[in-house]
């Protein structure tokens, strides 16, 4: 694997994962607890669907064959697309949506602080512009784990629930092989053994906090992403985010 083709992948890692979470969070809009955090929840969301559109752009370009980031997004299927496992999993109740996001927007921020410094100039744009809202989400997130977590005896067993069943994927959020090796190599990537362990640093503190108990899963863990394997979940994301690019090819709003 060559150096274009490892920055070509990573780049579908990157914008499929905040791609498929803002899909999961746009299925909110209009229904979430308050009036106030439905907007919050979709003011996210379009801020993932701009960072998945810069970077999967780069990824069409870099790929050569005359592709558009709409074709990235509209016309591969489950096994070719790259997001983390995390990010697709379902909207369980707002327990789940809420853990979900303080796992994937911790894991963003660490990430894109790393990327700031990359040496790939469009890589390097993508992570100071998606560091600024980053920012934002995790501190949203961080407040409704806290406000959950030490809430009422419903709420911390809710939020509870939550952690305990989507620790599963965490060792998939960490998963380095070949292209992390290479891009890393080139100061282009990000070492992932640094933000896992700046993950669970701050993971822990905000639990701790949040009066929830983390033991992080000790096997039985589920990965793959990287390698295009997936959960359930994606294929049915996909048969309803892409529908009407596959039933009217080329359409254009």
């Amino acid at each position: 694997m060559n150096t274009n083709e490892a920055i070509y992948e990573y780049c579908l890692r990157l914008g499929d994962t905040s791609l498929i979470l803002a899909h999961r969070l746009s299925e909110l809009c209009g229904h979430g607890p308050i009036l106030e955090e439905d907007i919050a929840m979709q003011n996210i969301a379009l801020d993932l669907v701009g960072q998945s559109r810069i970077i999967l752009s780069y990824a069409a370009q870099i790929e050569g064959k005359g592709k558009t980031e709409d074709d990235l997004a509209y016309l591969r299927d489950a096994f070719s697309y790259r997001n983390l496992l995390m990010a697709e999993q379902p909207n369980t109740d707002f327990a789940h949506t809420m853990v979900r996001q303080f796992f994937m927007s911790a894991y963003q921020y660490f990430l894109y602080t790393h990327l700031h410094n990359s040496a790939d100039e469009t890589i390097k744009g993508f992570a100071q512009k998606s560091l600024k809202e980053t920012i934002y989400h995790l501190r949203h997130s961080t407040d409704w784990i806290l406000r959950l977590g030490d809430g009422t005896d419903e709420s911390n067993m809710r939020t509870q629930g939550a952690v305990d069943e989507l620790q599963q994927f965490i060792d998939d959020l960490f998963d380095a092989d070949e292209v992390d090796a290479i891009l890393l190599q080139q100061k282009i990537g990000a070492d992932m053994e640094q933000i896992k362990k700046a993950w669970h640093e701050k993971v822990k503190e905000v639990f701790a906090l949040a009066k929830i108990k983390w033991e992080p899963a000790n096997g039985g863990t589920r990965k793959g992403s990287r390698r295009g394997i997936h959960t359930e979940y994606l294929g049915y994301i996909l048969a309803e985010m892409q529908w009407l690019q596959r039933v009217y090819p080329g359409n254009q709003w």
